[in-house]
C-alpha cells in the first residue's frame, strides 16, 4: 500500500519541475491527484504521465495568485474527490537576476503575488476544509534564498523568507486542529525555472562547479524535492509542524568558504 493510499492532494506548479515530480511521486503512492498549473501544455503532459503509469489525476489551469481561481480548484478536489487530505504549495516565479535600481513595484508584486500571496490562498482555502476533518498537511515551497543572501534576487529572496514566516504563523493560527503546515527550502535543482542558470554553465564549460559550495558537490533534481514533499505530506510526519526543511546538499550549514580542492 502507498505511503498516500486513500489520500486526495492538490499540487500547484505541477507542470514542470518539482510540482511534476511531486505529482507524479504522489499519485505513484496511491493519492488521487488535482495538478494545477498554468502552462496547459505541460500540464497536460504531467497527468499523461501520471495516467500511463495507473495513477488517478486530473488537470486544472489555473493562477495561484487568483483567490477565486484557488477557492476553485480547491473545490474541484473536494467535488471530484470526496475531501482534502494534502496541498503543495509550489508554484512559483523567479523574477530573475535584475539590478535594484531598474527592479519596479509591478516586478516585486508579481512576484509576491504568486510566491507567498498564492501559498497564503492555498491555506485560507484548504485548511478549514482540513481542520474540519480533523487532520491535513500542507507543505509550501519555499528556498534557501529565505534562509541566505545571495541565492536569489531580492524580491525572490523576500517573498520566500514570507513563506518562512507564514507556515510558522499559520500553524498557530490552526493549533491543535490536526492541520500541519510546513515549507520545503530547496537548494540550486535544476528546473525550469534554474535553466538559464545551468545553460550559461554548459556554455561556459563550467557545468562540473555547478553546485560546488554545498558539501555534496553537486545540484539536486525535482525529485529529491518530491521525496521531501511526499515525507511531509504523508503520516509519517504526523508530528512535524511549522518547519522549513532545507533540502540543498548541506549549502546552508556553513558560512563561506573556499571550498577544498
Amino acid at each position: 500500500m502507498g505511503r498516500l493510499a486513500g489520500k486526495r492532494a492538490i499540487v500547484t506548479g505541477a507542470a514542470s519541475g518539482i510540482g511534476r515530480a511531486s505529482a507524479r511521486i504522489f499519485a505513484r503512492e496511491g493519492a488521487s491527484v488535482v495538478a494545477v498549473d498554468r502552462a496547459e501544455d505541460g500540464l497536460a503532459e504531467t497527468i499523461a504521465m501520471i495516467s500511463d503509469a495507473g495513477g488517478t489525476a486530473m488537470a486544472v489551469s489555473a493562477d495561484v495568485g487568483d483567490e477565486d481561481a484557488v477557492a476553485g480548484f480547491i473545490n474541484t478536489c473536494v467535488e471530484s474527490y470526496g475531501g482534502l487530505d494534502v496541498i503543495y504549495a509550489n508554484a512559483g516565479v523567479s523574477g530573475g537576476r535584475v539590478p535594484v535600481a531598474e527592479q519596479t513595484v509591478d516586478m516585486w508584486q508579481d512576484i509576491l503575488r504568486v510566491n507567498l500571496i498564492g501559498p497564503f490562498l492555498c491555506i485560507k482555502h484548504s485548511a478549514p476544509i482540513m481542520a474540519a476533518a480533523g487532520k491535513g498537511s500542507i507543505v509550501c515551497t519555499a528556498s534557501v534564498a529565505a534562509l541566505r543572501a545571495n541565492a536569489g534576487g531580492p524580491p525572490y529572496a523576500a517573498s520566500k523568507a514570507g513563506v518562512v514566516s507564514l507556515v510558522q504563523t499559520m500553524c498557530n493560527e490552526f493549533f491543535a486542529s490536526g492541520v500541519r503546515i510546513n515549507a520545503i527550502c530547496p537548494g540550486l535543482i535544476e528546473t525550469g525555472m534554474t535553466k538559464p542558470t545551468f545553460d550559461r554553465a554548459r556554455s561556459r564549460g563550467t557545468e562540473g562547479k555547478i553546485g560546488q559550495l554545498n558539501p555534496t558537490r553537486r545540484n539536486g533534481v525535482p525529485e529529491e524535492i518530491a521525496n521531501m514533499a511526499l515525507f511531509l505530506a504523508s503520516d509519517e510526519a504526523s508530528y512535524v509542524n511549522g518547519q522549513s526543511i532545507a533540502v540543498d546538499g548541506g549549502l546552508t550549514s556553513t558560512h563561506p568558504f573556499v571550498p577544498k580542492g
